[in-house]
């Protein structure tokens, strides 16, 4: 009798157990008790629906097109280079696009680096935005610039990287440099990006038990710069709708970005090549403020120092959020688009 009862607790704890690291099905947009489809959407190569948003001048009339690729728990609506007066003297064209699992695209359990850069080619494409075009990406979402660069270069007029996201398991870094800044974080998001990268199935379980602290930017208490922290107060009652941006679950958005971001790549980074030889007109940037708190400045620093190709672009006392000060949208664009540097800006590297 004894042994009937422990094998029954131990079937019910194996079963409780699945329950708790298995995933709720994502609510698709347009599936019968999803959220409604509000946005203009594109179908990709394999039946999945992308929705996208246009921003600056008219297509038709731009100069220069843009793809914005908008960074961890944001949507299409979050256009970090905010159009301004110079968007319409210079004729930029913008358009942002929920990420997949992200407010009304379709999510893709198959996500990778490649496969995103395969749906920015194809979003081009379809709104006919010509052979090459420019692609901006901010914090996580220059994870997706990066696959730009090894995927599609050919396609790329010029790369923008905004206080991107670095992986601590790159193979170029230094083994030394593990200890030496990824301990620079909170405990709570050391413990995060590990699960992520080794046990990516127990990512969904770890963001969401009440046991242990989940990941700080997940629980919306991520470490913020002073800059930041103004920012934050600057722009109360504009930030973004974060039911839209998770409405079709937490786990094909939010989880998802953790597992692709921190996992293990296909490529590493600092072995690409600058995709702008020969004479060839195009830059790379990548941005950084030297007090972010949510990626480490000497990791960007490592990357900038490996490829020289790139113009990298160090801001004293600048935080995670630098890009949404006063006067950075336009120096950002103006080094993008005509090669030059705005006095705004410090470069080192």
């Amino acid at each position: 009798m004894f042994k009937k009862i422990i094998l029954v607790f131990f079937i019910g704890f194996l079963a409780w157990a699945y329950q708790s690291v298995r995933p709720p099905p994502p609510k698709i947009c347009g599936s019968e008790g999803g959220p409604p489809i509000t946005a203009p959407r594109i179908k990709l190569r394999d039946g999945r629906y992308l929705a996208y948003k246009e921003h600056g001048v008219p297509k038709e009339m731009a100069k220069y097109k843009i793809i914005f690729v908008h960074g961890f728990g944001c949507s299409r609506h979050d256009l970090a280079t905010v159009p301004s007066v110079m968007t319409d003297e210079l004729g930029v064209y913008f358009v942002s696009f929920d990420r997949p699992g992200y407010g009304e695209s379709d999510p893709d359990p198959k996500r990778t680096l490649k496969s995103i850069a395969l749906d920015i080619e194809e979003l081009a494409d379809q709104l006919k935005l010509g052979s090459k075009f420019y692609v901006i990406g901010f914090s996580m979402g220059g994870l997706q610039v990066w696959g730009c660069l090894k995927y599609i270069p050919h396609r790329l007029a010029g790369a923008t990287l905004i206080a991107p996201v670095t992986n601590y398991w790159w193979p170029g870094f230094p083994a030394n440099f593990y200890g030496e800044v990824y301990y620079e974080q909170f405990p709570q998001d050391q413990w995060a990006l590990r699960v992520a990268h080794y046990a990516p199935w127990l990512t969904y379980w770890w963001n969401t038990q009440k046991w242990f602290p989940a990941s700080s930017v997940i629980g919306q208490r991520p470490k913020l710069s002073r800059q930041d922290l103004q920012i934050i107060s600057n722009l109360r009652g504009e930030q973004s709708d974060k039911a839209y941006v998770t409405q079709q679950g937490e786990f094909e958005s939010l989880h998802r970005d953790l597992m692709v971001g921190f996992g293990r790549w296909e490529f590493d980074p600092m072995d690409l090549k600058n995709p702008f030889t020969d004479g060839e007109e195009g830059s790379v940037h990548l941005w950084q403020g030297d007090e972010d708190g949510l990626v480490s400045v000497p990791l960007q620093r490592y990357i900038a120092a490996k490829l020289p190709w790139i113009h990298y672009h160090e801001l004293p006392g600048a935080g995670h959020l630098f890009v949404l000060a006063e006067g950075m949208s336009d120096a950002i664009l103006k080094a993008l688009l005509l090669g030059g540097k705005s006095p705004i800006e410090e470069t080192t590297g």
